[in-house]
């Protein structure tokens, strides 16, 4: 009888041990399905991002340092085309430039005039009816100039215009969900990896008169990881890492209409988003991208070779932090 009651016993308390152990397991916080395709809050956020462009010579000698600084507001508004396959639709997103500078190498850090409170609506497919990406205006940077009156050269006007770009991919193509193809909201558990579906895309990269169209951005294999847990701000985030691949893009460059200039290159670009869990609004991005080209000119040397490596951080400041 003692030994048949052990091993009831033995039973039950192996049985409790399953029991603890699957609550346990039901009670981790990592291990869990996640929601990361919820609608942003209504909240406006304001954000600053800071890009730092580094130039290089073939012979690894820096030539060059840009450094772009851009603070935008974002206010989710309504919007009455809005439909029940579109949910992103009733969060059309309005943007306002609060500020935007310019410093080269180690010059004075000077505005962007023309910038400061331009207010524009994110295309809801990612493009415009004119083609343009997430509807950012090209004709906002024709002509632009600094704080001095200067003219920005043609480069840096498109640096400038890229910067927009490059916030509203990672804050918004990356970070918010796509319908009708992967995306964020298909990342549901912690070390789950997926195509996104913006990979291999060839957004045109043309802009105004000196940038032909023809110009292109071919994207690699875009990737994002739900990666884990941490926190931004001191507020608890999703932390999703993005890859693009090996990406390759085609540079029409018209500094005069009879003269044409062709930079042709490979790209690849990595980063992290913190996205918060409560707000589904981005707390903080980075991103890192090596970039080799070679540049063809109509006179001699006749080929210019470059490695440009860039650094973005972006910080949600919204209150002030």
């Amino acid at each position: 009888m003692h030994g048949i009651a052990a091993k009831l016993g033995m039973v039950v308390l192996a049985a409790c041990v399953l029991v603890a152990g699957s609550r346990a397991m039901a009670a981790d916080p990592l291990n869990q399905e996640f929601n990361l395709g919820g609608a942003r809050t209504a909240e406006p956020q304001r954000y600053t991002m800071e890009t730092r462009i580094s130039t290089y010579s073939p012979d690894g000698k820096r030539v060059g340092t840009d450094v772009l600084r851009l603070t935008v507001e974002c206010v989710p508004g309504a919007n009455p085309a809005a439909t029940t396959a579109s949910p992103r639709g009733s969060q059309a997103l309005q943007c306002t430039c609060l500020r935007f500078t310019l410093q080269q190498n180690d010059g004075p850090e000077r505005a962007i005039p023309a910038l400061m409170g331009w207010t524009y609506t994110l295309a809801e497919s990612g493009y415009d009816e004119r083609r343009q990406v997430f509807g950012i205006d090209h004709a906002k940077f024709e002509g632009l100039t600094d704080s001095t009156g200067a003219m920005l050269p043609s480069d840096r006007a498109y640096f400038v215009y890229n910067a927009f770009v490059d916030f509203h991919s990672i804050c918004d193509a990356f970070a918010q969900p796509v319908y009708g193809g992967n995306g964020v909201q298909s990342l549901k558990r912690i070390g789950q990896r997926i195509v996104h579906a913006a990979a291999f895309s060839k957004p045109p990269v043309n802009l105004g008169s000196n940038i032909a169209e023809g110009s292109y951005f071919q994207n690699g294999e875009i990737t994002l990881e739900l990666k884990g847990l941490s926190l931004a701000n001191g507020r608890p985030c999703a932390l999703v890492g993005y890859d693009s691949g090996e990406s390759a893009f085609l540079m029409i460059i018209k500094p005069t209409p009879e003269m044409e200039i062709r930079a042709t290159g490979r790209s690849h670009y990595w980063g992290d988003i913190y996205k918060n869990l409560a707000t589904n609004w981005v707390e903080k991005a980075d991103l890192t991208e090596a970039v080799t080209s070679e540049t063809t000119l109509p006179k001699p040397p006749n080929k210019l070779d470059t490695y440009v490596e860039r650094h973005l951080a972006i910080r949600n400041v919204t209150g002030g932090k």
